[in-house]
């Protein structure tokens, strides 16, 4: 599972023109930010499965959510008055998806090893890039990862838990209403307000189902301080080192490299939960990861495409005003 964060395009704009820094140094301490987010949230899920004996992933899952709201709402401190209805439904619906997102992967990684759940996950946001390009490009991509989920399930899983590859294949659904709402909350919310506020709505959601999962058991100091560890792990460091990766980093290697996901996610399984997978679950494993980066190169190219021809049709919409001002007694061309 990955994080994103998003700023309103006002912010963005100031922020990108004074924090931006020259390629170089800057660029790689960039990368090594991300790739460390990135891993810090793959083995903040690998240490989630560990706590699961304990208290169950539901158990797990309330914990994280809970404890990164805290984390949250005491750092971001969000302003709650002044925002409209539409606002808090737009906050709303992020938490929700945020929560589900989370409770539905924590229940895959219960049943299936954390690389395979995490390539799984990704085919969600893998399809938002693939229709919001919609370019043929984006087919070879899709067809690509489709061969890796062939692959993975063919000979990647022995023994495939159905359930716990529909759960990840949830997961991902959610991940891409998350991308989608995450993006929306951070044009109406300042800073990282509406990610507080969604954490706390996913805290609510699936405090209660923890609570009904583990009982007291989720009030034992030692349950309590991993759970505190995940959170940091998987929400809080993961947020603060892509906010300043994304000040060192241009938007298109920022996103390539969070494609990186499924690989790092094997990596922390085999490291801390000694799940072992087979030559086709890793080659299945990166022809999703390559499907990944191709489609957000693709969308990301689609994307430069049409702002420039926004910007040519404006500034030919402007010397066609500046023509029509300067000689009034020839009429403009239709």
């Amino acid at each position: 599972m990955t994080n994103s964060t998003v700023t309103s395009p006002a912010q963005g704009s100031t922020a990108g023109s004074l924090i931006r820094t020259p390629p170089g140094v800057g660029s790689l301490g960039g990368i090594g930010l991300v790739l460390a987010g990135t891993v810090s949230v793959q083995f903040g899920s690998a240490l989630a499965a560990l706590l699961f004996p304990r208290v169950g992933a539901l158990g797990v899952v309330s914990l994280r959510a809970t404890l990164a709201a805290l984390l949250l709402l005491l750092v971001c401190r969000p302003r709650l008055r002044g925002h409209s209805r539409t606002d808090w439904a737009v906050a709303g619906a992020f938490g929700v998806a945020l929560g589900g997102m989370n409770i539905l992967f924590y229940q895959a990684i219960d049943r299936i090893p954390l690389g395979p759940a995490v390539t799984l996950e990704v085919l969600g946001p893998l399809l938002l890039s693939v229709v919001a390009a919609r370019r043929v490009l984006s087919l070879l991509w899709a067809g690509l990862a489709l061969a890796g989920v062939v692959l993975l399930g063919g000979g990647g899983f022995a023994g495939l838990d159905l359930a716990g590859a529909g759960f990840a294949l949830g997961a991902g659904a959610m991940w891409a209403a998350y991308i989608i709402f995450n993006a929306r909350a951070g044009a109406r919310f300042p800073r990282l307000d509406g990610l507080a506020v969604a954490m706390a709505v996913a805290a609510m959601m699936t405090l209660p189902l923890g609570i009904g999962s583990a009982g007291g058991a989720l009030l034992q100091p030692d349950v309590l301080a991993l759970g505190f560890a995940i959170a940091v792990l998987s929400s809080g460091l993961p947020y603060a080192l892509e906010l300043l990766a994304l000040r060192r980093l241009p938007a298109a290697t920022f996103a390539v490299l969070m494609s990186l996901a499924p690989a790092l996610a094997a990596l922390a399984g085999l490291l801390v939960l000694g799940q072992r997978l087979s030559g086709p679950a890793c080659a299945a494993i990166a022809l999703v990861v390559a499907a990944s980066a191709g489609a957000v190169r693709t969308g990301l190219r689609t994307g430069v495409r049409t702002g420039r021809s926004a910007r040519w049709r404006a500034r030919a919409s402007t010397a066609s005003r500046a023509t029509s001002t300067h000689t009034p007694h020839h009429p403009a061309r239709p």
